[in-house]
């Protein structure tokens, strides 16, 4: 656990920062309320679900059945890179990109396709940032707002779904670009590497679950109540599955908590913060988010703005631009470079070039939007 912390430097910035902002509000009763015990009970309940799930090679699966009526080099990338485009927005991205990033290079491999190796793989992480941002159990930020603004599912689906074309035909339109897209591929007879499906009691079990949690985002079941269920279930069922949720993130979560929960009560800071945020939400989040990566970007901006749309906007479209503006995107440059250490310059020169594009657009489009 505590290499873990070190090796994390988000999470070391948010204690980090927690830590300091201590010594100008000293800890009372107060600093529990800053912790917003729903969203992170919503987001353990789904990273054990959607663990639980992958431990069944559902998604691997999925992928595999989807990927054999491919036949040309761009029906091959459009399903790799759509899997994660539609799959994080019921995953998250990250669980998307920790899924199938490996699964598509492990196939261009296989089909002999590896130069469509960096544009496949920067196109899924794109593609998993932005796919993901269509429902608010696709990313972190999404499920905070969501649940600490308290708006409806149809307000989340009116403010979002235009940026989802938006990206959708930006996806279509890159995929037309890559290279000997209309070259045959061909998959080696022997390609079995995959797992079956796991328990189908589990996989059931798991979907149920799912429903559970689902409804649980929509406050139709207490958050409580969902968090009960799936611990004694997934207890009784395969416990190790309970240590697989990403616990340095809910970590994180708290110590920014504490963060901005603190500065919100120095009244000098809460007024220097609002007026630079006021009016400004999307284009402040764009910007924070290049340096400090949009979920914590969205937990430090959001106690001191009320336009929380804007925020939603800028926080997602902020995950486009450099590689940490998005943690998510780090995860598929870890796969890529543990394959290709040799071209990790190349991955990011074309991963900053494409991203850059698609955040120059996002804004116009958010303009005309407006």
């Amino acid at each position: 656990m505590l290499e873990r912390f070190k090796k994390d430097p988000v999470l070391c910035i948010a204690w980090l920062l927690a830590f300091i902002s201590a010594f100008f509000v000293k800890p009372d009763n107060t600093y529990i309320s800053y912790i917003d015990f729903r969203s992170l009970g919503i987001l353990w309940g789904l990273m054990v679900i959607i663990q639980g799930l992958k431990e069944n090679s559902v998604f691997e699966k999925t992928g595999q059945m989807l990927l054999s009526k491919a036949k040309k080099g761009w029906q091959l990338a459009a399903v790799l890179i759509f899997m994660c485009f539609f799959g994080s927005m019921l995953i998250t991205n990250d669980v998307a990109l920790i899924t199938f990033v490996p699964f598509a290079i492990l196939i261009l491999k296989r089909c002999k396709r590896e130069d469509l190796m960096i544009p496949v793989v920067v196109l899924q992480t794109i593609a998993a940032n932005l796919g993901s941002m269509s429902t608010p159990v696709g990313n972190p930020q999404n499920l905070y707002l969501y649940g600490t603004t308290g708006m409806s599912l149809s307000e989340f689906a009116l403010c979002m779904i235009p940026y989802s074309l938006v990206a959708a035909v930006l996806l279509v339109i890159s995929i037309l670009f890559l290279p000997a897209k209309n070259r045959e591929i061909t998959v080696s007879s022997d390609f079995a590497v995959l797992k079956e499906f796991g328990s189908k009691t589990q996989i059931i079990i798991y979907l149920v679950l799912f429903a559970v949690a689902l409804l649980s985002v929509l406050r139709v079941i207490p958050w409580y109540v969902m968090a009960g269920i799936v611990f004694v279930i997934v207890l009784g069922m395969d416990f190790k599955i309970l240590f697989r949720a990403d616990y340095m993130l809910l970590l994180t979560f708290i110590g920014f908590f504490i963060f901005t929960g603190n500065m919100a009560r120095i009244d000098a800071v809460k007024e220097l913060l609002q007026s630079l945020t006021s009016g400004r939400e999307f284009i402040v989040a764009v910007i924070a988010s290049q340096f400090v990566s949009n979920v914590p970007a969205t937990l430090m901006l959001s106690g001191f703005t009320q336009d929380f749309k804007e925020l939603l906007i800028g926080v997602n479209a902020g995950g486009l631009g450099t590689l940490i503006a998005s943690m998510a995107s780090l995860i598929s440059f870890k796969f890529f470079t543990a394959e290709y250490k040799d071209k990790q310059g190349a991955y990011i020169i074309f991963f900053t070039v494409v991203n850059v594009i698609y955040l120059a657009i996002f804004i116009a489009a958010h303009s005309f939007i407006l």
